[in-house]
């Protein structure tokens, strides 16, 4: 159902960056983490986590968490799909930090997040092929 993750978090100067590591490891406990540091508006520096996840055990055990978390309702996450998903069928989800910390998966649409890419395995790479891909194996 899904080709591949790619993970980003932010990690600004008042975080902790293992802590936000260790969080990201709670979603995806494979993900290889690379950093970059850029400049924020305030000049201050940001470290920008990021990587992806391609073997297909490491993507199942991540949805296997995400459908089986309390949080997670299947009908608001397939009625929300249209508006989450690009033309090129990639499904963009942003995870709750402060719950990742407690290892619970959250998603949220704003504020500070673990952001995720799912590149849905759809052919051709449809919008609405993507979106049956993913109600039809939920």
């Amino acid at each position: 159902m899904i080709h591949n993750i790619r993970y980003r978090i932010f990690v600004y100067a008042d975080e902790d960056e293992e802590k936000l590591i260790n969080a990201l490891h709670n979603l995806l406990p494979t993900a290889e983490v690379n950093r970059e540091i850029a400049e924020g508006f305030d000049e201050k520096p940001i470290t920008i986590l990021s990587g992806r996840i391609d073997k297909n055990r490491d993507i199942k055990n991540f949805v296997e968490k995400l459908t089986n978390t309390p949080q997670f309702d299947k009908n608001s996450f397939i009625d929300n799909l249209s508006r989450k998903m690009d033309d090129n069928g990639n499904l963009f989800l942003r995870f709750s930090k402060e719950y990742a910390y407690e290892d619970e998966l959250k998603i949220i649409d704003s504020g500070d997040s673990i952001h995720l890419k799912l590149k849905i395995a759809a052919f051709p790479a449809k919008k609405k092929i993507a979106i049956d891909v993913i109600k039809n194996n939920l």
